[in-house]
């Protein structure tokens, strides 16, 4: 699907929702077996929660994906499998997260979504992959840093399919 995508210095140039949504759905498609985190950075509508919902949706996931702003977490299974999608906004202080019953974010084959990660520094599990969002002149960026070899191996599919180039 040709949505307008163009890569500049590392970033990807989401010129409006659809584009994010792809991002989104091309993630997905690029998991491999097993689990992945990743954290989405970005100001309150740069598109952290449309590509969410898209990587959850291309995931199987074929309820109704809510934001997670005010329940803090949604849980899907699909396959046995589970998916997370946390929006840690409104969190002050990660000693909050304790009552969530995290332990299981850290299961191997789980695909935790975090909105927001920054508020839940320490208590999260590690990153495989960092997306910062932004606002563009015309739509978002995205930013994508691989920090382990899942991450590097979803960014290498990525870049296979030219959604983000080469820095």
């Amino acid at each position: 699907m040709d949505v307008g995508i163009e890569t500049e210095e590392g970033y990807c140039i989401l010129p409006d929702e659809e584009a994010t949504t792809f991002l989104g759905g091309q993630g997905a498609a690029g998991l491999q077996n097993g689990g992945l985190v990743v954290y989405l950075y970005g100001e309150q509508g740069a598109g952290k929660t449309s590509f969410a919902r898209a990587f959850l949706a291309a995931l199987g996931v074929g309820e109704r994906i809510k934001s997670p702003t005010y329940s803090l977490v949604e849980t899907y299974r699909v396959c046995a499998r589970t998916f997370w999608h946390m929006d840690l906004y409104r969190i002050a202080d990660p000693g909050e997260l304790e009552w969530l019953g995290l332990d299981n974010l850290f299961e191997p084959a789980s695909v935790v979504l975090v909105e927001w990660p920054e508020h839940g520094h320490g208590v999260l599990p590690p990153p495989d992959m960092c997306i910062y969002m932004s606002y563009a002149a015309l739509g978002r960026r995205a930013l994508l840093q691989a920090k382990s070899a899942r991450g590097r191996q979803l960014l290498q599919h990525l870049r296979a399919s030219r959604l983000v180039n080469h820095n």
